[in-house]
């Protein structure tokens, strides 16, 4: 657990928000998106959340997405896998993601 309190580490665990159609309406339900590394545990992604954003985080779901499979120039490829956290914060919080776009 030391490891997850270095600041330089909660880097490394949040990549960045994802800012789709679907993931904002979430911030209606006070639920943030976030591509994360994919060896971070619920935990840890809770620990950065709550160090870099500075909210109380209520809960962490977590999603191993596969990448697609794609054609290019007749030969078959796949784009890299990732995974994807939703994070509920308490009522009355707010993290803005949309913040120097």
């Amino acid at each position: 657990m030391s490891d997850v309190r270095k600041k330089g580490r909660w880097y490394d665990i949040i990549r960045s928000p994802v800012v789709t159609e679907k993931a904002t309406q979430g911030a209606e339900n006070n639920q943030v998106t976030f591509k994360v590394s994919r060896d971070a545990t619920k935990p840890e992604i809770k620990a950065a959340v709550e160090g870099l954003f500075g909210v109380k985080v209520e809960s962490v779901n977590t999603i191993n997405v596969h990448g697609k499979v794609k054609m290019f120039r007749g030969r078959r490829g796949q784009r890299a896998d990732w995974k994807k956290a939703i994070v509920r914060i308490s009522e009355g919080q707010h993290i803005d993601v949309m913040t120097g776009v």
